[in-house]
């Protein structure tokens, strides 16, 4: 396996494809808005919907580099990130965030998937790109497992999963 297959193996991970955590896709389906926003106790905690505002930022964040356009985006610290685009009675805006989550995501891919191997150790825009690549697919990981961690406080993860 080289570096690209692996990476591609873990960008699948991440969002669809079970392996040793539940995928991100998994971790948001069948959430309504409400449960989205629901916060649990504690000053430093977010919701699923900021978790997933913070994922989306970097991974639009990430494309635009790949693609060398500029983020429309901005935001000022990282704490400006977690700021989602509608509240617990808009489900419309929940929906669409989910949806942009995996257009993106399948989005990225295929920009991934196209870049030769040689460019991973190009800086993107310091770090190399691999590293970069590597770092969203932790990030992604570990923001997984919080949002999952939400779920187990709020009652909405299943007690059992079956994931053949």
């Amino acid at each position: 396996m080289n570096r690209m297959e692996l990476l591609l193996h873990e960008w699948d991970c991440t969002f669809a494809k079970e392996d040793w955590y539940p995928p991100l896709k998994d971790a948001l389906a069948g959430l309504t808005a409400a449960e989205a926003s629901w916060r649990p106790p504690g000053e430093a905690a977010n919701t699923i919907w900021e978790n997933l505002s913070h994922l989306l930022f970097y991974k639009e964040r990430l494309l635009h580099r790949l693609k060398g356009t500029e983020q429309p985006s901005t935001a000022s610290t990282n704490d400006d990130t977690f700021a989602p685009s509608g509240g617990p009675e808009d489900e419309e805006a929940w929906q669409a965030d989910v949806k942009r989550m995996e257009t993106l995501h399948y989005e990225l891919r295929d920009v991934l998937a196209s870049i030769p191997e040689t460019s991973f150790d190009q800086p993107s825009p310091s770090k190399p790109l691999g590293l970069s690549v590597f770092s969203i697919i932790m990030h992604d990981a570990f923001h997984t497992g919080q949002i999952v961690q939400i779920r187990k406080l709020q009652g909405t993860w299943p007690a059992r999963r079956s994931f053949d």
